[in-house]
């Protein structure tokens, strides 16, 4: 499953489109609250989307899930079980400071909004997990 947090209705909209034509599983995550309910509730997520024209909200989702991970990371070593999601954040091509602030909060990836657009359906099914 492929979380997203969309900072509007269109690139939801493409988002959710887009996972279902390809037969996968996508769902909105929209506070940090709803992040934190979706990771206990989901346990098949694979992925976090961020837009970053989400602002400062956007990063904090980012921080807020390798911060979740890092605090589970004693279970992960005890247990042998566990999971890291694999987090892109996709913004606009000027806003370089906002690209570069998303890796230092722990993006996999960085794409542009026109990249994400171009590339969607080949996004989707890396973060799904069937690339």
């Amino acid at each position: 499953m492929i979380l997203y947090a969309a900072a509007d209705l269109i690139w939801a909209t493409k988002i959710k489109a887009t996972a279902e034509a390809l037969g996968l599983a996508a769902r909105p995550v929209r506070t940090l609250e709803m992040l934190h309910a979706r990771l206990a509730d989901c346990p098949e997520a694979k992925s976090l989307m961020v837009d970053l024209d989400k602002g400062e909200e956007g990063l904090a989702l980012i921080a807020a899930l390798r911060a979740h991970e890092a605090a589970h990371q004693a279970t992960v070593q005890a247990t042998g079980q566990g999971r890291r999601l694999r987090v892109l954040a996709w913004g606009p091509h000027v806003a370089k400071d906002l690209l570069q602030a998303a890796r230092d909060a722990g993006a996999d990836d960085v794409l542009t909004r026109g990249a994400l657009e171009h590339n969607m359906e080949e996004v989707l099914v890396k973060l799904a997990g069937r690339a």
